[in-house]
């Protein structure tokens, strides 16, 4: 097949203990999932259905200097657990999800947050707040068959070695299988999509010279430098 530009190389994350990569497909992230999280945003963190937006494919980050995103003056990192999908569908149902998981991992929900207050308060969309170029850091993946599917465990979020962040995946207000479940009544998700599962209180803005550690039991942890 001949096409007029050169196709764009497709974003990857390696996988631990293999040398195989992981294709990204999409990116969907879920917004206000730990209690605490939605109150300091000022919202009611009772169970409401869940809400998504999405980052490009090509969001996602693997260095280990990362450049300070451009028009903005205010960078917040949301720590968070990815969901890395093997298979997808349709209306799946939630005792069905969990055989659609690939594995796990750690990524950033990078925010330009005075883009994001901006749009809120001109009632415009707010996609760009949460899309500047390499949007999404993420460590490697571990498949469910090295570390089975994390229900519980530690998250935690560092800047300069002083905690930002600290919360359990089991206070998810949405559990993995009720994410992929209520999502694939919305959209056919795909082999391929990645999940970012929503973060914890304690987020706040990184500037040049950070170096950030984003930490869940079980899994690798991702570090990067801010330059």
């Amino acid at each position: 097949m001949n096409y007029s530009i050169p196709l764009p190389e497709p974003s990857c994350l390696g996988i631990s203990g293999s040398s195989e990569l992981f294709p990204v497909n999409r990116i969907f992230c879920v917004g206000r999932n730990y209690a605490d999280h939605a109150r300091e945003m000022g919202h009611d963190p009772n169970r409401e259905p869940p809400f998504f937006f999405t980052k490009f494919a090509d969001a996602v980050f693997t260095g280990d200097n990362y450049p300070y995103p451009v028009a903005t003056s205010d960078v917040h990192p949301e720590c968070e657990m990815i969901v890395a999908l093997s298979s997808g569908g349709t209306n799946i149902s939630g005792n069905q999800a969990l055989n659609c998981v690939f594995g796990y991992g750690v990524g950033f929900d990078v925010t330009r947050r005075d883009m994001q207050q901006e749009a809120k308060d001109l009632a415009r969309p707010w996609a760009l707040s949460k899309g500047p170029d390499y949007a999404a850091p993420c460590s490697i993946l571990h498949p469910v068959s090295e570390v089975g599917h994390i229900e519980k465990g530690k998250l935690q979020f560092t800047v300069n070695g002083e905690i930002r962040q600290e919360g359990d995946i089991d206070q998810m207000i949405w559990s993995t299988p009720e994410m992929i479940s209520f999502l694939s009544t919305m959209i056919t998700l795909k082999p391929g999509d990645l999940i970012m599962t929503g973060t914890p209180a304690g987020v706040s803005a990184v500037v040049k010279g950070d170096h950030l550690v984003g930490h869940v039991d079980g899994l690798s942890d991702l570090q990067l430098t801010i330059t």
